[in-house]
């Protein structure tokens, strides 16, 4: 027997390959079908089953893709109702995979349909559990994303302590954990960054196991919960209804452009300009309202939190050599309309003597002398509301890269605004915004709040009870979204 976890660190993301006497089952595939199936023809083994633990919401699924290639068949739990053919398992059926056996174990309450699968091994010893988003390293499942109609995000939290204490407590302490996410997820909002553990230790140490009542767990569960990514819904629809082959979206997503051509494709499609190259190189020269999402960051994740139609033209600016894996990484997510993307990268496009735009950017250090000389300087900190609170600038705004959107208008045009946020990525990303909705006053500042406090750690200070007031300006009006 071979448990492979193949972990995507982007979207903090575990998928499983499991191996026995020739078959494989595939959990909770990511969209490109290609890793999985030469791995299982690299051990002469046929890919059996694709077990997918819930509907998720934070990436697009290759479970079709999968299946039509190989033959294998979808796995649900209960109350998973697909347009596409998909077999819905029993709670407590058994699947055979070689010499061991696959048991569905529904655990309802991240989502109706969620489904723990239980590996038993050769000598029929239960050997791990694959919990999905029922039970992570550190945290459970959060329980609003899956509401409708009358049901509410405090009875799916019921029912996840009932799938917890009825279905997972109750195994041995030995047992491997193996969840579908870790660290940085919006999935929950205490995961662990490590990405396995033994449910005994899972039971002494994870805070969502330790509540002495159901009123308690699904108190604690709720609270602090943050607003779910907006293309949580579409993904999960997606994974639900079907989608369009990856062979198909990653043809016409690696289609080279000329400088005159990419210039006239954007100007007749309405594509939204998507520059992922590193904060640095972007600020120092950039297409005029390009967007500036870093491949080297969290890319996917913060592509579904600031792009809120999946159906929006893009057409990107990559680095030289990395143009399929960005449009790999867009379609895991669901954003399968790449229009093609700069041949040559950004350099050609200044060979060829077209405008360009930049950003301000200045070291930490230069910031505090500017800050000393006018203490009343306008500071925007993209970063979230937690780390906000933990540790700010004095006078600084709080305004989350993810809310950016609502809360353009409250942000000077007349005077300089510096732009930060812990390090330097989330800071380029909402400058870019802000370049393309006209405000050509922002200034970067180059390594965050960080740079700051190594700077001068005075200009820090203790969180207040709430964040400085974001007012509008006279006279300003909302901007739309991206």
């Amino acid at each position: 027997m071979i448990v492979e976890q193949l972990y995507t660190g982007c979207l903090a993301q575990g998928a499983y390959y499991i191996e026995s006497a020739g078959e494989v089952a595939i959990i909770d595939p990511l969209r490109e079908t290609t890793p999985y199936i030469r791995k299982a023809e690299k051990a002469g083994a046929r890919i059996k089953y694709v077990f997918e633990t819930h509907f998720h919401a934070d990436f697009v699924s290759g479970h079709i893709d999968l299946a039509r290639k190989t033959g294998a068949k979808i796995v649900y739990g209960p109350n998973a109702n697909t347009t596409y053919e998909a077999y819905q398992a029993k709670d407590g059926e058994e699947f055979a995979l070689g010499h061991v056996r696959i048991k569905a174990l529904h655990t309802p309450g991240h989502t109706l349909e969620s489904t723990t699968y239980l590996l038993i091994d050769e000598n029929g010893k239960n050997h791990a559990i694959f919990t999905g988003d029922t039970l992570f390293i550190g945290d459970v499942g959060r329980p609003d994303l899956a509401i409708k109609g009358n049901l509410t995000e405090h009875d799916l939290a019921g029912m996840l302590y009932d799938s917890l204490h009825t279905k997972i407590m109750p195994l041995a302490d030995d047992l491997i954990v193996y969840p579908a996410h870790g660290a940085g997820s919006a999935c929950g909002k205490n995961m662990s960054k490590e990405t396995t553990d033994t449910l005994g230790n899972q039971k002494r140490f994870n805070y969502a196991l330790q509540a002495k009542s159901k009123d308690q767990f699904i108190k604690q569960v709720l609270d602090g919960l943050t607003t779910a990514p907006q293309y949580f819904a579409q993904n999960a629809r997606l994974n639900k209804e079907g989608y369009e082959s990856i062979d198909r979206v990653m043809k016409r997503g690696s289609h080279p452009l000329s400088p005159a051509v990419f210039e006239a494709a954007v100007n007749e499609t309405g594509a939204l300009l998507l520059d992922v190259r590193d904060a640095a190189n972007f600020a120092a020269g950039f297409i005029p309202n390009s967007i500036n999402i870093g491949l080297k960051g969290q890319f996917a994740p913060w592509v579904g939190a600031l792009i809120p139609d999946l159906k929006q033209p893009i057409a990107l600016v990559t680095p030289v050599g990395q143009e399929q894996e960005t449009v790999l990484r867009l379609a895991r997510v669901g954003y399968d309309n790449c229009i093609g993307y700069l041949e040559g990268g950004f350099a050609a496009w200044q060979s060829a003597g077209k405008e360009i735009d930049t950003v301000e950017t200045i070291s930490a250090s230069e910031f505090v002398k500017r800050h000393e000389q006018n203490p009343g300087s306008k500071v925007v900190d993209v970063r979230k509301e937690v780390e906000f609170e933990s540790e700010h600038i004095a006078r600084a705004e709080n305004i989350p890269l993810d809310t950016l959107n609502e809360h353009m208008a409250a942000i000077s045009r007349t005077e300089p605004v510096y732009v930060h946020c812990a390090g330097g990525y989330r800071s380029m990303v909402a400058n870019s915004i802000l370049k393309a909705r006209g405000f050509d006053n922002v200034v970067n500042v180059e390594g965050g709040i960080e740079g700051v406090k190594q700077a001068a750690p005075e200009l820090l200070t203790s969180p207040d009870s709430h964040p400085v007031p974001i007012e509008a300006e006279p006279g300003s009006t909302p901007v739309a979204p991206l």
